[in-house]
């Protein structure tokens, strides 16, 4: 039974998240030659502070981003 994990940052909108899991399962189960009913795809959603880049949180890359544009 295949299972996948995908970390994204929040804010996605539902609707995207049920087409990410949609396509995933549609694409591993071809790739795997598995029936669909078997795929199961976790999404794990972190807030942008818990999520770090070259050192720094992305809530913080995007704040700097911001003031300078």
């Amino acid at each position: 039974m295949p299972f996948i994990q995908i970390s994204i940052l929040e804010g996605r909108t539902p609707e995207k998240k049920e087409k990410l899991i949609r396509e995933v399962s549609d694409k591993v189960a071809e790739v795997l030659e598995a029936p669909i009913e078997n795929v199961r795809v976790l999404i794990q959603e972190m807030p942008a502070e818990h999520w770090g880049i070259a050192g720094e949180s992305v809530k913080t890359r995007r704040q700097t981003t911001t003031t300078k544009g």
